[in-house]
């Protein structure tokens, strides 16, 4: 068990003698993936959803299992609850962060990618446009757009009526709707515009930059005080490219970039002298790259190693 504890790990510890489970730790490990998803898409950090993870865990084991109807529902109403607890938290916390903030980057299986409804809901780029809504609305949105849960068990969840959550529901969609990418490419165009970019940051190749960089591109790079990056995003195809060439040039001989699968969609993981630098994350639209999210904070780059399981169901 980690530092901060393993919801996982007590689940496991808590099987009825004879190796069998009780009900309530089999309960919780059937649905655990969809929990970690949940907390996960609501705290933007692996971290902090595995702690969400633990309370809910340390809360369903004292539950009358006899008066729940529905297991799932009532896991996922515990899961939000500790989620928005910690999201408020999070706040907090973000506004003391060195530099810009970016989610913590998953390592996620293949078949992730190919789910385009769950791949777009924890893209970097809809997480980010998530951090611009309340923590209520955060829940709202992400239990009602991405997992499809009722009004009426959102509004057990949040501490709100139907009605108003059916508005916070309305408010924040259109808000999301407005930020978020108008144009959701496959893995196949992604990676093919990937490839483009990874070409010419090998190379060193300033041209090949621009011509695979949108001219109004976004470069935010996240090292969280502990590695250099710059302190606020960055527009344009010449001064992110510039600054490519120029920050990584140092490292170039060291430099070596690999094609992975970060949070369900292409990115890049790249070392220097072999040991993990970060990982870059893209958003892409009319084969172009529109924003670029790089994420060098060592305390971010835990859950790139191996892959977490995500899912909607």
């Amino acid at each position: 068990m980690n530092e901060r504890g393993d919801a996982t790990t007590g689940a496991a510890e808590s099987m009825a003698g004879g190796g069998r489970m009780d009900p309530a730790t089999e309960a919780f490990l059937v649905h655990r993936n969809l929990l970690f998803t949940v907390a996960y898409e609501m705290l933007g950090s692996a971290a902090d959803a595995e702690d969400a993870l633990q309370e809910t865990w340390l809360r369903w084991v004292k539950v009358d299992l006899g008066q729940v109807h529905d297991q799932r529902a009532y896991l996922v109403r515990i899961a939000t609850r500790r989620s928005l607890d910690r999201l408020r938290t999070l706040r907090r916390r973000k506004e003391d962060y060195i530099g810009s903030w970016l989610p913590e980057p998953l390592l996620t299986a293949p078949d992730v990618a190919e789910n385009v409804e769950l791949a777009e809901s924890v893209s970097m780029a809809l997480m980010l446009v998530l951090e611009t809504l309340s923590p209520t609305e955060r829940a709202v949105f992400v239990l009602r757009e991405v997992f499809g849960v009722s009004h009426e068990e959102i509004a057990a969840a949040v501490g709100k009526t139907p009605a108003a959550v059916r508005q916070i529901a309305h408010r924040a969609r259109r808000h999301v709707e407005a930020r978020r990418p108008r144009e959701v490419v496959s893995p196949s165009q992604a990676r093919a515009v990937l490839e483009s970019f990874q070409r010419a940051l090998e190379t060193n190749n300033l041209q090949g930059l621009l011509d695979v960089l949108a001219p109004q591109v976004v470069l935010v790079s996240d090292g969280g005080g502990v590695k250099q990056a710059a302190p606020r995003p960055i527009t344009g195809a010449d001064k992110v490219a510039r600054m490519i060439v120029e920050g990584l040039g140092k490292a170039r001989i060291a430099l070596t970039s690999e094609p992975t699968v970060v949070n369900g969609n292409p990115a890049l993981l790249l070392r220097v002298d072999g040991e993990i630098d970060g990982v870059i994350a893209v958003r892409v639209e009319d084969a172009r790259i529109t924003d670029l999210y790089y994420v060098r904070n060592p305390q971010k780059l835990t859950r790139i190693a191996s892959e977490t399981p995500l899912t909607l169901r």
